[in-house]
């Protein structure tokens, strides 16, 4: 996200086992333009782009962010063990920067602090939720918002 030339806002997705799961991750909106709204509109184009392109996929995002579950929630994403979360080795080297790494690796990669959340669309199809409605709204909002057609 870009307000003129400045960046205040950032988040990105990667694909893993040849697409079947994609995480959408790293979140950050700079401190003067939090509480705008901003990091909502944010994860909904990473999920609206994950979506599009890997319609298949099973998103998921690994956090301590409350404000980040509850977005995730939002869309659907349900909170799961590791083991629901992809397999891929690289993946899980991209944790070794963090402070808790050592706690991932202590239990066999099944728990750290962090919760991870998962997308699977296909669970979508076979239950829909009560929800649905508010969702759609939703995801119309957003779409306005962010002005797409």
């Amino acid at each position: 996200a870009l307000c003129d030339d400045r960046l205040i806002g950032f988040s990105y997705i990667e694909s893993w086992e040849h697409g079947d799961y994609v995480a959408t991750s790293g979140l950050i909106v700079d401190p003067e333009f939090r509480r705008l709204g901003l990091a909502a509109r944010i994860k909904a184009k990473t999920f609206e782009l994950a979506r599009l392109r890997f319609p298949f996929a099973k998103l998921f995002s690994i956090t301590t962010s409350l404000p980040v579950m509850k977005l995730n929630s939002q869309m659907g994403y349900k909170p799961v063990t590791f083991s629901e979360l992809t397999d891929d080795e690289e993946f899980w080297a991209g944790c070794k920067g963090c402070v808790n790494y050592d706690i991932l690796q202590r239990n066999n990669r099944r728990m750290c602090l962090c919760t991870g959340m998962l997308y699977d669309p296909k669970a979508k199809l076979e239950r829909p939720s009560k929800r649905a409605p508010y969702m759609m709204w939703a995801h119309n909002r957003i779409k306005k918002l962010l002005h797409l057609k």
